[in-house]
């Protein structure tokens, strides 16, 4: 095996199989986390500015359809950025449950292998929970991590929509003025 894949190896070793799922999904979670930072502090950010740009060339702003239209306008931005949001979610809640997974297989393990041996030998037993209670310490831990970051761009996704309306709304008072 080559020198690189020893880490995996000994994860495996020490949580199961599952535990390489979670890991798995943890790197999904985090590249999903990634792309929306990049794309709140790049695209996002330009797409506001042209939205901002158009609104404030267009002569009308106050009829109904110029507003069924900005907030058409608002509503397709916002939603490109909460777009993601509940593939965060299911694989926050995921997280846990490939853990608890982990620990159920992990403890048939020990106790199939406790039957085998026909001894009641406490340290390998207390070895065995330790190696099964580690894909849930780490399904817990992605989730936990997942659900700040959620959290988190919920709050932002909140303030820009707000933050959106009100700028639009001075881009109409700057152009009349």
């Amino acid at each position: 095996m080559p020198p690189w894949l020893e880490p995996l190896e000994r994860l495996v070793e020490a949580g199961g199989s599952v535990l390489v799922v979670i890991v798995l999904v943890a790197m999904l979670l985090f590249s999903l986390a990634l792309e929306r930072v990049w794309y709140f502090r790049i695209t996002y950010r330009r797409a506001r500015r042209a939205l901002i740009r158009r609104w404030a060339a267009r002569r009308d702003h106050l009829s109904w359809s110029a507003l069924t239209l900005r907030e058409a306008w608002t509503r397709d931005l916002i939603g490109r950025l909460r777009r993601p949001l509940p593939w965060l979610r299911l694989l926050v809640a995921l997280c846990p449950l490939l853990g608890l997974l982990g620990t159920v297989t992990g403890m048939i393990a020990v106790f199939d292998s406790l039957a085998l041996s026909d001894t009641s030998q406490a340290r390998a037993m207390a070895d065995g929970v330790a190696r099964a209670t580690l894909p849930t310490l780490a399904g817990m831990a992605v989730a936990v991590v997942g659900l700040l970051f959620t959290s988190r761009l919920e709050h932002i996704i909140r303030r820009e929509d707000q933050r959106l309306h009100d700028r639009l709304a001075r881009a109409v008072e700057e152009s009349d003025a």
